[in-house]
């Protein structure tokens, strides 16, 4: 019990009629190796994957409220864009390479059941994990983007959100 915190990311996979063979994409839903029996793969619109999770890493929950939240502490979904992914990511790996910078980038957030507010091995854990999370999503992203720049067309650009549960 405490504050749950998720990433998850959206991917547009709708089929339509006047796609080409190519843009397809294929999609099955089993339940023991069987055709699931209420989910019709054809009417699936998003794949939503949990590409993040923290527990009480109350420093990154402080940075969602504050810059993707607009200062409100709900429990929503929010959206999170690339850029943000991207400053996230950077203020991380400042913090990772110098620790007395760990509490004037990602100060701790004491709440309930948030956890420690020590900057303490614990926090660093979290800063760890962060980046982990966030170096594959940025490197997708930096490759979609470059892709899209040189004329690719892109179908399914994921769309990220972040909720936590306290």
């Amino acid at each position: 019990m405490g504050l749950d915190m998720y990433l998850h990311r959206k991917t547009y996979v709708k089929n339509w009629d006047h796609m080409n063979p190519e843009e397809l994409h294929q999609i099955s839903v089993k339940l023991n190796k069987k055709k699931h029996p209420y989910i019709d793969a054809k009417k699936i619109c998003y794949i939503e994957e949990e590409v993040g999770y923290w527990c009480k890493a109350n420093a990154i929950h402080r940075w969602f409220v504050q810059n993707c939240q607009n200062g409100v502490d709900d429990c929503k979904e929010y959206s999170v864009s690339d850029d943000q992914l991207h400053k996230l990511l950077y203020i991380c790996k400042q913090v990772k390479e110098d620790h007395s910078k760990a509490a004037e980038l990602l100060p701790p957030q004491s709440g309930f059941f948030f956890g420690g507010t020590d900057i303490d091995e614990w926090y660093f854990q979290d800063i760890d994990n962060t980046i982990k999370i966030l170096e594959p999503l940025v490197k997708l992203g930096n490759e979609i983007k470059a892709n899209s720049e040189a004329g690719i067309p892109v179908r399914d650009w994921p769309y990220y959100t972040y909720q936590s549960s306290w």
